[in-house]
């Protein structure tokens, strides 16, 4: 640590991604990205005109992609907001409208990044647990009298809460902030995006990294109040106002616009998210299932941290959590139908071995 780091920072513990070991190859079902290709016609529109167009600044308004996203959720582009990945959006969030002592809310099992943020930003935080069967009691956001933060789907719980339940959080009190990360929203849920038109303190925060396929493009946006809009891009253009690239303004545009490419992409994960599910049913698995892109599980006879170990010695990285009421889960992306069955193989095997649970 530099004698210039602030010491309000000297125990902070940072967001830490899945892991990326090169010293194998592996299959990386730790992130929650895709094992699809993103729309053919991304490609299309990254082409040598574009490359060459890098050697100017990108568009800092980057109108062609807030204007492709408005077009597909019915709003104008005033009312969307777009960044360098879902993170980098809540980050303009919190740099336009949260500071130091104010009062947040998110619960306690959830993204960590929200309790990541919340420390850098000197945020006072609250962290509501979790019910029992890892669903989010929603009446704890409904009477807080602190802005909200909830992925809906919850990460990595995979549970979903009902639009009318986020409806009742943010029609309490129009003076707190509401924001809804959407990041799994397309793998069977409803969006809340359309109560935007409704509440003017709600902001509604999807991602490219998912259903998009393009975790790799970085892209993420907001839509909100034209007000709530115009107040981010302030903050944004005097941080960084080029903060996305040429490529990733043309290929999001494009890759928004492919919408049958798109469905065929969500209806193969949902349709392998369920094979997988079954089967570890049928194998005797614990399963609390999900309408994301992964799945959420506990072996009853080996421990989570073991089956992890075991998976990543086979070639196969999946996510394990510490938190002791998860910390016999793993969490595990949705990958193609054979990926899926070659992890249901290893799992297999390695419950034929025995391991103490002491391990």
């Amino acid at each position: 640590m530099s004698y210039f780091f602030l010491d309000e920072y000297e125990h902070m513990e940072s967001y830490v991604p899945g892991e990326m070991p090169k010293d194998r190859e592996y299959l990386k079902l730790n992130a929650n990205e895709s094992s699809y290709p993103p729309s053919p016609k991304v490609l299309e529109a990254m082409n040598s005109t574009e490359v060459k167009s890098m050697a100017h600044y990108s568009d800092p308004h980057c109108m062609e992609l807030r204007k492709a996203i408005g077009e597909e959720y019915g709003f104008p582009a005033e009312q969307v907001f777009v960044g360098n990945g879902a993170d980098e959006v809540l980050g303009f969030c919190m740099m336009s409208f949260f500071k130091p002592g104010m009062k947040v809310c998110f619960p306690d099992i959830t993204y960590d990044f929200y309790r990541t943020y919340a420390t850098t930003y000197r945020l006072n935080f609250v962290q509501f647990p979790l019910k029992k069967d890892l669903s989010i009691d929603v009446e704890d956001y409904v009477h807080t009298d602190r802005d909200v933060i909830l992925a809906n789907p919850n990460n990595p719980t995979g549970k979903a809460i009902p639009v009318s339940d986020i409806e009742r959080i943010v029609a309490q009190d129009p003076k707190r902030m509401v924001i809804i990360d959407e990041a799994y929203v397309d793998y069977g849920n409803e969006s809340c995006v359309d109560l935007v038109r409704k509440y003017s303190n709600l902001v509604v925060i999807q991602t490219f990294s998912k259903s998009r396929n393009m975790p790799g493009a970085r892209i993420g946006f907001a839509i909100s109040s034209a007000d709530i809009i115009s107040d981010m891009n302030k903050i944004k253009f005097a941080f960084n106002p080029f903060n996305m690239s040429t490529l990733a303004i043309v290929g999001g545009a494009a890759a928004i616009q492919d919408k049958d490419y798109f469905h065929r992409c969500i209806n193969e994960v949902e349709r392998v998210r369920e094979m997988f599910e079954d089967a570890l049913e049928d194998m005797g698995f614990g399963v609390i299932r999900t309408t994301t892109n992964f799945a959420f599980f506990h072996c009853p006879d080996v421990p989570a941290k073991v089956l992890c170990r075991e998976l990543k010695k086979s070639g196969i990285l999946v996510r394990h959590y510490s938190d002791q009421r998860i910390n016999e889960y793993l969490r595990i992306t949705i990958g193609t139908e054979e990926e899926m069955k070659q992890v249901l193989l290893k799992l297999g095997e390695i419950r034929e071995k025995q391991y103490d649970r002491a391990c």
